[in-house]
């Protein structure tokens, strides 16, 4: 299996594990939607992409990286290029610290960015593989429908796309994809836990259903 800068990634747990040192945001931002990915549901997804050959080897991209979690994974995996972009300095920076601590940061490009302003410039990276987690728009600082322009903008990147969003939201975007020339591979379903981080959260933790897409370009 994957192995890289002293790592022999053999079982999805190994690489859990490892993903579990990533820390979370420093000071979250509601109107950017942050929340850390948990480590089982980072690995679970790198480990898909992995064994479909979306990972080792190739160019990967962690689009709205946040603490860098899929950035981090795919260079322990033995990726070719790692591109972690972010609009969020902060994030940015813990990320940072979390690939030196693991030892990959040299092999991961920091980009801090705008997807807004930037899509053309990133899709001269030379991408094989995309993966976000976007805003979605669910909360009421954030803009309806945040994550179009991430639909829009990631087939335009890379030709091979994992895309979160929320689960009641499927058929949506499913469709939206479609449209713009993408096909549905595979879809993953997961209960992503939110923690109580912004004063307008009622509840301590909630669990909220979300889908993961694998999109690929139509040639």
């Amino acid at each position: 299996m994957g192995s890289v800068m002293g790592y022999r990634i053999v079982k999805k747990r190994h690489l859990e594990i490892l993903l579990e040192r990533i820390p979370d945001y420093i000071s979250p931002k509601a109107v950017l939607e942050q929340y850390k990915t948990p480590s089982a549901i980072a690995a679970d997804i790198l480990w898909l992409a992995y064994n479909l050959g979306d990972i080792h080897g190739k160019n990967v991209m962690d689009l709205a990286c946040g603490t860098g979690i899929f950035a981090i994974g795919a260079a322990i995996l033995g990726a070719g290029k790692v591109f972690a972009v972010d609009v969020d300095k902060e994030a940015l920076e813990v990320a940072m610290g979390a690939a030196e601590d693991l030892d990959v940061k040299d092999r991961i490009r920091f980009i801090e960015a705008d997807i807004k302003d930037s899509i053309m410039e990133l899709s001269r990276l030379g991408v094989d593989t995309l993966i976000q987690n976007p805003p979605f728009g669910s909360q009421r600082m954030v803009k309806r429908g945040a994550d179009r322009i991430f639909i829009r903008g990631s087939l335009k990147i890379s030709p091979v796309v994992y895309s979160f969003h929320m689960r009641g939201s499927e058929d949506f975007v499913t469709e939206y994809f479609e449209r713009i020339g993408g096909k549905i591979t595979h879809r993953l379903y997961y209960r992503f836990p939110i923690p109580r981080v912004y004063d307008f959260h009622k509840k301590d933790f909630k669990l909220v259903d979300v889908i993961v897409l694998r999109v690929v370009r139509n040639l």
